[in-house]
Order: structure tokens, then sequence, then C-alpha cells
């Protein structure tokens, strides 16, 4: 039986680099999707997975296009000739105070974070058949919390999961499932940004008030990923799994 083959978006760091490695150690071929202007380099990634025992891909992709996202959808078909999973990984985060904010500054970012996530999804859905499965990167920014001056990537993150659940319902008919992912504090190259996450003080300060003491990593999402791709997970979609270290339900004292 042919090894699966996973297309992951965003994948040139952070979750999505170690989301590649994982599932190339899983047994899969991954196409790794890179943003052309984005700083981090796509062939450590393929290292990664090749490290990992696995074969990749990487593809130039901008979710924000359509024609980007069906090319590299495309590419993936003409290389490994068929689409299992679909991981929705890329997003960007910008700070804007509400009051300020701009129509450009509020639709570049729903460009990419939630409707980048609908232009991977239909790319691969013609492709994906029983078996086949959609992941989404969502936060807790808009998956459960509120966070000020972040008014239009919580929107994003929160459509994320509205789009996840009637995809899991529309799509269950072909075996095909789509669950979301709601990321808690992770360290990664996106939080450490502190102009416009929490940068590496928050970081280690939230470890105060998470209980488990810490801030999350990456491959503890990429873990779920596996897990969410897996026949293991057989009859779990249109679901929303908070990987938090138990932040969002603790009570404050």
């Amino acid at each position: 039986m042919a090894a699966p083959v996973s297309i992951i978006s965003g994948a040139a760091s952070g979750i999505g680099r170690a989301t590649a490695a994982r599932l190339a150690a899983d047994g899969h071929r991954v196409a790794i999707g890179r943003f052309p202007g984005d700083p981090h380099d796509a062939s450590e990634t393929l290292r990664a997975v090749e490290a990992a025992g696995g074969e990749g891909l990487v593809v130039d992709l901008d979710v924000a296009s359509t024609a980007s996202t069906d090319a590299f959808a495309q590419a993936a078909l003409d290389t490994y000739g068929r689409i299992d999973h679909v991981i929705a990984n890329a997003g960007i985060l910008r700070r804007a105070p509400f009051e300020s904010m701009t129509d450009e500054a509020w639709d570049g970012m729903l460009q990419v974070d939630l409707h980048g996530v609908m232009r991977l999804a239909r790319a691969a859905v013609p492709h994906l058949g029983d078996g086949g499965s959609i992941v989404a990167i969502s936060s807790i920014a808009g998956g459960v919390y509120g966070w000020e001056e972040h008014a239009h990537y919580a929107t994003a993150k929160a459509g994320v999961l509205g789009l996840v659940r009637s995809l899991a319902v529309e799509l269950a008919e072909r075996g095909v499932r789509a669950n979301a992912i709601i990321p808690g504090l992770i360290e990664s190259p996106q939080s450490l940004d502190a102009a416009n996450s929490l940068g590496p003080d928050g970081l280690r300060a939230a470890g105060d008030y998470i209980p488990w003491g810490r801030v999350g990593r990456v491959d503890e999402i990429a873990s779920v990923v596996s897990f969410l791709v897996s026949a293991d997970a057989g009859y779990v979609s249109g679901q929303s799994i908070t990987v938090d270290g138990a932040l969002t339900i603790a009570m404050r004292s």
C-alpha cells in the first residue's frame, strides 16, 4: 500500500515544520508549503523530514491566492499521485488596535488566517477519499478567548472552527473527516515576536499562570495532528481539540 500523502501550509517553521517531521516519521510523504516571503528556510523542514526517514517536496504557497493553493495541491498530485490529508497551518499575526484598524489590515488577516484555510481545503477536497482528513490550526485567541489589539486575528481563528464543523458534516458521506486544533501558548517563531505577540519575556511569564507550569512546544501540537490524521481517530470529526496545558479551564485565584 502506498504511503499516505499530507500537504501542509506554513511549513517552513514552527508548528508546520514540526508537523512535517512528525508525519514523515509516521510514514507520510509530505508537501511542504512555504510562503515566498517567509524568512525561515523551508529546506530545514525538508532536512527534518528526510532525517525522520520520510520524503518531502517544497512548494511555494500563498494561501491568500486561489491560483497558488490550487497549484500547491496539483504539485502534490503530480509528484505523489494522491492527497490524503490536509493540514491548514499557515497564518499571520499582527497587532492592531481596533479603533485604528483599517479595512486593509482586517481583510489581509482574514485572507490568510481564515480564507486561506478554506482555499487549501477546497483545492484538496476533490482528491480526498475514504479515510482522508483535514486538520486546521486555530488558536485560543478566538477559539476560546478574546485578545486585545488582535480582533481581526481572533475573528479569523474563531471562523476556522465553524468552517471545520461544516466540512465535517458535508464530507462525512465520503468518509473524509475535518477537525481543528486550538493551541494554547506555544513557543514558536510567531509567539516569540514581541511586536505582535507575547515575545520571549511574555512566554516566560506565562509559565506562572499555566497549570502545567510552562508554555507548550510545537512538537506537542504535531503529536495531536498525528493522531487526528490516523486511523485511531477514525470516528473523530467536527471537533476542536484544545492543547494548552489546562490554561483555559483553570480557575484563577
